[in-house]
């Protein structure tokens, strides 16, 4: 079937939620959520873009999206307009201090999680490396079946 038994999968799921949960532990800095700061960072990376589309992304409820839209409109880090091409939509774009602070947090991720890849063995860090194609397309399979 999938190549991983019950168990395998059952521990690259805790292993994949352990990793994330240190990480978000490690960087907290504000009080936004995980849910808004992936949101954050989808529009910092995408661009301006409709809300249907980034509730689409995002695989969130329309409803849910408006409130986290609006607690990063509140927090200066998001702003909502019309969108030029139908006046009826809306679409939302990262401010200056939304793309700061996107950066910021990508950073600090990312040094994290340099330091502790660096501290495996190089063998470790050799098969975590050879992995990164298997876990892209784990990614890219789960956000298509949304």
């Amino acid at each position: 079937m999938s190549g991983l038994d019950p168990d395998e999968l059952a521990r690259l799921r805790t292993d994949l939620a352990r990793i994330a949960r240190g990480l978000d532990r490690a960087t907290r800095g504000s009080d936004l959520t995980r849910s808004a700061l992936s949101v954050l960072g989808t529009v910092a990376v995408r661009g301006p873009i409709g809300m249907g589309e980034l509730a689409g992304v995002e695989g969130v409820n329309p409803t849910m999206l408006s409130r986290l839209a609006g607690k990063l409109e509140a927090a200066g880090l998001l702003v909502r307009d019309t969108d030029p091409d139908d006046g009826r939509a809306v679409r939302v774009a990262v401010t200056e201090a939304g793309a700061a602070e996107h950066r910021r947090r990508r950073e600090e991720r990312t040094r994290l999680l340099a330091a502790h890849v660096d501290a495996l063995t190089p063998d470790h860090a050799a098969r975590l490396r050879a992995a990164l194609p298997a876990l892209d397309a784990l990614a890219g399979a789960l956000r298509d079946a949304r």
